[in-house]
């Protein structure tokens, strides 16, 4: 298993995001993504996941069957409360998995009543916290974590990265943030970017 970019070209009109990018991932672990609004971080996530399609080049995904891709925006179904959104991505039935999301949404921080509550009824931290849970139940092969822990106070911060490190031991995170502590903690190594057009501008292990 593994994910490769490979001479990863891209340009939106006049503005060239990607020329010639290229960096092999390992198969487990957590890299971290670090650069300045505007590099082509996004955009790189965006074409990994499939989503948005390189003008040349070539993104390897063997043996990746399952993406969870969290978003910058925590797109949750209005119409449906916490739990729901949870339970929206597993793939069991009924009460089944309505037990599940709620031990989901219970390990990322939210209990009781809240998890009955709709998108709008919840603070930002709440609906990250959501929008994470779901993320996590959903499960894959590579988790997209695009600034995965804004509106976080630091000590829901620390859990869900502890609930992301745990998952890191099966699977690959590749994960977006303009924070060095975030970076620190939660990563195994941390690409140092500049851009546009993104480059690599240092390659370290984050201590743990």
């Amino acid at each position: 298993m593994g994910l490769i970019v490979k001479d990863a070209h891209k340009r939106y009109a006049e503005k060239i995001v990607l020329d010639g990018f290229s960096l092999r991932f390992p198969d487990r672990g957590t890299v971290c993504l670090f650069g300045p609004s505007g590099c082509g971080k996004t955009t790189l996530l965006n074409c990994i996941a499939g989503l948005e399609a390189l003008d040349s080049g070539e993104i390897a995904r063997d043996g990746i069957r399952r993406i969870s891709y969290l978003f910058q925006e925590d797109r949750l179904l209005p119409w449906a409360c916490a739990l729901k959104n949870v339970a929206a991505v597993l793939p069991g039935k009924g009460r089944e998995n309505l037990r599940a999301a709620s031990r989901w949404l219970r390990r990322a921080g939210l209990e009781g009543e809240d998890q009955q509550k709709l998108p709008a009824q919840l603070s930002g931290g709440m609906r990250r916290r959501v929008a994470i849970a779901r993320a996590l139940a959903y499960g894959g092969d590579l988790f997209l974590l695009d600034e995965p822990f804004q509106a976080l106070d630091e000590k829901a911060k620390l859990r869900e990265i502890a609930l992301f490190r745990a998952q890191a031991a099966k699977a690959l995170t590749v994960f977006i943030t303009h924070d060095r502590k975030e970076a620190g903690l939660m990563a195994d190594v941390i690409y140092s970017l500049e851009g546009p057009p993104m480059r690599i501008v240092s390659e370290k292990a984050a201590p743990h």
